[in-house]
């Protein structure tokens, strides 16, 4: 087999790799930045994104390394990425007849986590709720999407109830925000407690807006709370966010643990990374300190095992993290000596701990430019979508 030589071929290649938010090839808008050919068959490309924060970069990720894979000769290929210049910006808002980019409202999210299970129950909205101010409590800047469409409770964990959010004039969401964490909740925008009764496409409708058109600005850490189960919300979420770590919560009973491992297999079919399990409710913990195993013991490690994927973290039931999940207050704000409290801690801290430092953005050289004058910084550019 010979060695591809012409980045030409590679290029046309690469006219297959589409921009989702353009609608138009990578390369026609002149994205493909650099093609490099090594020995022995090894090919390096970089594109450039409209922000440092695209959230759209893992898709380029895949699908360049795909297009270039498939040529005859690639035995390997690397995927760079560089932000466009403002001058660049501006040639190709002009080439698309628009005053902006779409940079998107997550374009400054540094971490997306969905956490879900494969059953009702299992207090997974808790632990959002909780691990959402303990992440606060660690310094973060931090969301919760309430995904849970049709068992909505993070409102009244946070104590929001049914407040409807204001609109900027940029016609953006803007979340509620409590105890130090953005909200943004299906709750708000009906009659509190009402049900919703919707299907596939409302629900996919609903759930892009929230990611679109609301507000977000700068976080470190968006969680969002999943509905239990397999169906339309988790399926809309892994293809809007593709980027997103999947969290599993389960309790350490065998039936818990073999429903949630459905929820894993969803999340391979829809190809989202697994970050690891969390067990809830590993024992009942009294007042008084001792320990009950009502649930069985050693659920959650045997599902992190069988994915090869880390436990997180145990949470023990106690009485106070009922208590303060009606209350409005999460326990790890009320009682942060409570073993909930300190077992969800560490969870945060683990979070922390496997989140990846942020890649270096390659510099940009322009030939026409002064040696001595160093590139400008980018700017992330946003766009007002407008509201359903």
């Amino acid at each position: 087999m010979g060695v591809v030589t012409d980045s030409d071929e590679i290029r046309r290649a690469l006219e297959v790799v589409i921009d989702p938010e353009l609608h138009r090839s990578i390369v026609e808008l002149d994205m493909v930045r650099s093609i490099d050919i090594g020995a022995n068959g090894v090919v390096d490309v970089t594109v450039s994104l409209t922000t440092p924060g695209c959230p759209i970069k893992g898709h380029f990720q895949t699908a360049v390394a795909d297009a270039v894979a498939g040529l005859e000769g690639v035995t390997h290929v690397n995927v760079y990425f560089d932000v466009l210049s403002d001058s660049q910006k501006a040639a190709l808002q002009q080439k698309l007849g628009r005053g902006s980019l779409p940079a998107g409202a997550l374009a400054q999210v540094a971490n997306v986590l969905c956490i879900g299970s494969g059953k009702g129950g299992v207090g997974k909205s808790t632990l959002t709720a909780n691990l959402g101010a303990a992440l606060v409590g660690e310094g973060k800047r931090v969301g919760v999407l309430d995904a849970d469409v049709w068992g909505y409770s993070i409102p009244r964990m946070y104590g929001l109830g049914a407040t409807r959010p204001a609109v900027s004039a940029e016609r953006k969401i803007i979340p509620l925000e409590a105890h130090g964490v953005k909200v943004i909740s299906i709750g708000f925008f009906v009659d509190e407690d009402a049900a919703v009764v919707w299907r596939g496409p409302m629900l996919h409708k609903a759930l892009t807006q929230f990611l679109q058109d609301v507000d977000w600005g700068v976080l470190d850490y968006l969680l969002v709370d999943l509905p239990p189960g397999t169906g339309d919300v988790s399926m809309t979420l892994a293809q809007l966010l593709p980027q997103a770590q999947f969290m599993i919560v389960t309790t350490p009973q065998q039936t818990a643990q073999k429903v949630a491992r459905r929820a894993a297999q969803m999340a391979h079919k829809v190809s989202l990374d697994i970050g690891g399990v969390i067990e809830n409710m590993s024992s009942f913990t009294t007042p008084s300190g001792e320990r009950f195993a009502i649930f069985g013991e050693g659920g959650g490690k045997e599902l992190a095992d069988e994915l090869d994927v880390p436990l997180l973290g145990r949470v023990p039931l106690t009485m106070p993290l009922r208590a303060q999940s009606d209350g409005g207050v999460p326990l790890v704000i009320e009682d942060p000596g409570d073993p909930a409290s300190q077992a969800i801690h560490q969870i945060a801290r683990g979070l922390i701990a496997m989140s990846p430092a942020a890649l270096p953005v390659l510099p940009l050289v322009e030939v026409a430019a002064a040696a001595s004058e160093p590139p400008a910084s980018p700017k992330p550019v946003g766009m007002s979508l407008p509201m359903a």
